[in-house]
């Protein structure tokens, strides 16, 4: 059983203190998928959690949505995971990235 959420399942449950901001997140790992659990301890209004299901050749990424009622899930190739994670130390503008790769 975990001491800091008391899950019973597998995992590892870890708190980030940044700024005496905490952050909280899970790391499941199965055996098709990682699946990571962002949770939401912030101050009011909070959101619900986002849950990352890692596969070999997708992401997705789930959040419920308690005005809709509905779970709101988007899927995403690795390579616009790549886009995504490129993107973010990036100023405005308009990229492309050049996927060939050398040769050893």
């Amino acid at each position: 059983m975990c001491t800091d959420c008391a899950s019973t399942v597998h995992h590892l449950c870890t708190q980030v203190w940044l700024d005496r901001v905490s952050a909280m997140f899970t790391i499941e790992h199965g055996f098709d998928a990682t699946t990571i659990t962002l949770v939401d301890e912030g101050e009011t209004p909070l959101g619900d959690d986002v849950v990352i299901h890692a596969f070999d050749d997708t992401v997705t990424v789930e959040q419920y949505d308690l005005d809709s009622e509905k779970l709101n899930k988007i899927s995403i190739t690795l390579t616009q995971l790549d886009d995504l994670i490129a993107a973010l130390d990036l100023p405005e503008g308009t990229y492309r990235r050049d996927l060939t790769r050398s040769k050893p």
